[in-house]
């Protein structure tokens, strides 16, 4: 029996002309996220490979996970010519239906952020010094969303420096 190798054991360096997206993957990004995804990759580089099956009679690789990092190379000059036309690639050897799945669970293994983890970050970078406007470029919220992380934490003094308009006047 041999010894099972993850994939991400060999990365490879593949030119974006030999990738192509997979027709079946349901997994939709929001423009909010695409824009903090290539944030992410401009600022951290790429720090997770796309998962990719070979396809021999074609001599191309058919993206099974990160259907986006690809997307960003091939849509943002400035990434795709510092990557030198090439993605980071790692490969599967699975049939159609198993890629499928496989793009399935990539997907919904990410989860969704826990709402209170999230206000504690949100009060912690504030408790740094960190601005709202940074907190929403840095971590790809809105300014509604960052309030009402702060509002959850329910800590007065992460609104100590917000101006409030008055709604009503005591006469």
């Amino acid at each position: 029996m041999s010894q099972f190798i993850s994939p991400v054991y060999n990365v490879k360096a593949i030119p974006l002309k030999k990738i192509r997206a997979n027709d079946y993957n349901p997994n939709k990004v929001a423009p909010p996220e695409m824009k903090l995804l290539e944030l992410s990759i401009w600022e951290d580089g790429f720090t997770q490979p796309i998962v990719c099956y070979y396809d021999k009679r074609r001599d191309e690789y058919i993206v099974v996970d990160g259907f986006h990092r690809y997307t960003i190379l091939m849509t943002n000059d400035r990434i795709r010519d510092r990557e030198q036309g090439m993605a980071p690639v790692v490969v599967i050897d699975k049939e159609l239906g198993e890629r499928m799945a496989s793009t399935i669970r990539h997907n919904r293994a990410r989860g969704s952020h826990n709402i209170d983890l999230m206000s504690n970050i949100v009060k912690e970078l504030l408790e740094m010094g960190k601005s709202d406007a940074w907190i929403c470029r840095n971590i790809g919220m809105s300014a509604d969303e960052v309030l009402r992380l702060k509002q959850i934490t329910g800590l007065a003094s992460l609104f100590k420096d917000e101006e409030f308009s008055k709604s009503w006047q005591v006469e």
